[in-house]
């Protein structure tokens, strides 16, 4: 079995065990993984994070507290017929309850039309002071599987030398002890999850 069908067929199984976390169960890991990003908010910082999509661990309530905290959030922003992502700022959130007019949606991006895209001045992942990065899985040896587009593995592979700070976010149901890995693949140095940090040695 080739790596690629095996990360494919590792994917439908960790999408399905996302999916099958309880209400409550993730509810306390989705709080309690929040919190525990506080300690990477910095003033005055520019810190890159993902907007949740389906079972992903939504990042909401540790935006709004980043951004009260002087902080500047930035979305990806994903260019026609390009892999390299732009990052865009987020607009100014002041609650959890968010609408259309709050984020100044500008457009939809992908199959089904639901990954928001949001205004502003573009800057590079290299820009960036620290990026949490969403993941499907992730092994005993920090090697991130992502959903299969490859933008984060074509972005920050161009970037390698310039890459900001990386920190992979995830429920604890979405580790494994090992992940296929192709040459483009990346890997990050810390995941957090409701279980806490998990810190890989560099490769």
């Amino acid at each position: 079995m080739t790596p690629h069908v095996e990360k494919q067929q590792l994917r439908l199984k960790l999408r399905q065990r996302r999916k099958s976390l309880s209400r409550d169960s993730r509810q306390a890991a989705t709080k309690r993984v929040n919190r525990l990003l506080y300690r990477y908010i910095r003033r005055q910082k520019r810190i890159g994070v993902y907007w949740a999509m389906g079972s992903e661990l939504s990042l909401l309530s540790w935006i709004v507290t980043a951004q009260q905290r002087g902080a500047t959030v930035y979305l990806p922003y994903i260019e026609a017929h390009s892999r390299q992502l732009w990052f865009t700022p987020c607009p100014r959130l002041v609650g959890q309850r968010v609408t259309k007019r709050d984020l100044r949606l500008q457009n939809l991006y992908g199959r089904q039309g639901r990954i928001p895209q949001f205004k502003g001045d573009k800057i590079r992942v290299h820009r960036l002071n620290t990026l949490l990065m969403p993941l499907l899985g992730i092994d005993s040896q920090g090697h991130r599987l992502g959903q299969g587009g490859g933008y984060y593995d074509a972005t920050l592979g161009k970037h390698h030398q310039l890459k900001p700070r990386l920190i992979g976010v995830g429920f604890s149901c979405q580790q494994v002890e090992h992940i296929a890995t192709e040459q483009h693949d990346i890997t990050i140095p810390v995941f957090v999850s409701e279980q806490g940090y998990q810190y890989f040695q560099s490769s």
